[in-house]
């Protein structure tokens, strides 16, 4: 019997029941991206209240980010599966910016990306050259790549640098990534469509049994008001820019266009997959979406916001890949913003068990940019494109001391295996392949 296809497809609308559960699922995915504004504001030793303040200004920035990219507006936004969050693209350098000139610099400089996010945008569809379909595969896997890191460390229950490893920690998340990909691989219906999320309720219900801690956690969710706006500080009443900020954070802009473009790629192949070639209409749209978002995060004064390559292998993992599901997951985040005790319960997720979820999504992205990478006949060029590529992007993770103690221009190309081990294919590409077209340009 042919499996099928979708449960459902991009354009359709799901019961209400069911989109509302699919939603869930991908909140769940997006509340991990919280830890960001959490550990960015830990770092700069601020108040609790900013910081609450901090996770709900990027809850609605990636709130409204998710809705204009997945509701298919006639000139912004993908129209496919692919919600925003919280990135880790920016933290850096958005750390830099706040110990240079406070939260306002870090406004301002993250808007400044945005504009450049949208400005790349237009060109896109001019990249078919340079975007071939193995490099097209290449990006998409190494998004799935990108997230092994933090994925790991979190399936470890590790928050920092030298923390313990317990053993109870592991267990947790073993046994939760196990639910997860057995209701996937065997489960029918509901639960199969439902996977993720039964993982990880039962992950943190495991977690409640084994370790006591976890409950004294959640105790602290009382104490929350249950409604209350963001409080704005006086840390959010300006905006400024830095010259010596512009050229790093033009890298960075660049850098998290890739990744969203990689994210989109994986989107439409996910979503689409009869397309003989890659539509770039709907990803120029997605990156302008993008920029957007990235602006609009700045402008209201949360943390920079990104599309989530674990939400969209979770739209692969499951085969339900309907854009509204996306827009749903929008409008209850930026809901979520007002509600201090239901964001700080979620956010109170057992590591290990967000770590296995992401693990989870990140595994479909890997094989489906894998799959579409070897589609088209190998040859000696294409080795040699995407073995430099992986051998120097890869080390970035590898080896990232050194890296600290390289040239300036160095450290600027080569900061995590997704823009480095794009920006490479793409130059060894064009270069391994100088005489193809030059014998084009001489034959025209």
């Amino acid at each position: 019997m042919k499996e099928k296809r979708f449960e459902y497809s991009v354009n359709e609308v799901p019961p209400v029941q069911h989109l509302l559960v699919s939603s869930l699922q991908h909140v769940l995915l997006m509340i991990v991206s919280l830890g960001f504004p959490v550990i960015f504001a830990s770092q700069i030793n601020a108040s609790a209240q900013f910081t609450a303040t901090l996770v709900s200004l990027s809850m609605l920035a990636a709130g409204l980010g998710s809705v204009i990219q997945s509701v298919g507006l006639p000139f912004i936004g993908s129209g496919y599966l692919c919600p925003n969050v919280c990135g880790p693209s920016y933290l850096s350098l958005s750390l830099s910016a706040a110990w240079v000139g406070g939260i306002p610099l870090m406004r301002g400089m993250i808007m400044l990306a945005g504009l450049i996010e949208m400005a790349i945008a237009p060109i896109v569809q001019k990249l078919r050259n340079v975007f071939p379909t193995f490099i097209i595969g290449l990006v998409v896997a190494m998004v799935g790549v990108s997230v092994i890191k933090m994925s790991i460390s979190s399936i470890f229950g590790l928050s920092f640098q030298g923390d313990a490893i317990r053993e109870v920690d592991i267990a947790i998340g073993i046994f939760s990534l196990l639910v997860m990909v057995l209701a996937n691989i065997w489960g029918r219906g509901f639960v199969r469509m439902y996977c993720l999320l039964i993982g990880m309720l039962s992950g943190w219900l495991l977690a409640l049994l084994l370790v006591p801690e976890y409950w004294q956690v959640l105790l602290t969710v009382k104490s929350e008001p249950f409604f209350a706006l963001p409080e704005i500080t006086e840390e959010f009443h300006s905006i400024s820019f830095d010259h010596r900020m512009i050229i790093p954070f033009v890298v960075i802009a660049i850098s998290g266009s890739l990744k969203s473009f990689g994210n989109l790629l994986a989107a439409q192949k996910i979503s689409e997959p009869d397309l003989k070639e890659e539509n770039f209409v709907p990803i120029r749209k997605g990156l302008l979406a993008d920029g957007f978002s990235t602006l609009l995060a700045g402008l209201m004064g949360g943390m920079a916001v990104d599309t989530s390559s674990s939400n969209v292998g979770l739209a692969g993992s499951t085969k339900v890949v309907s854009r509204w599901i996306s827009v749903v997951a929008g409008v209850i985040f930026v809901v979520l913003a007002f509600f201090p005790k239901l964001t700080t319960a979620l956010s109170l997720i057992p590591k290990p068990v967000l770590g296995a979820a992401i693990v989870f999504a990140g595994c479909f992205m890997i094989c489906i940019g894998l799959r579409e990478m070897f589609r088209e006949t190998w040859n000696e060029r294409k080795t040699f494109v995407v073995g430099i590529s992986l051998f120097f992007g890869l080390s970035t993770a590898f080896l990232p001391g050194l890296y600290a103690r390289a040239p300036r221009l160095i450290q600027t190309f080569f900061t995590d295996p997704l823009p480095t081990t794009t920006l490479l294919a793409v130059l060894l590409n064009q270069f391994f392949n100088l005489d193809r077209i030059l014998h084009r340009g001489e034959a025209g």
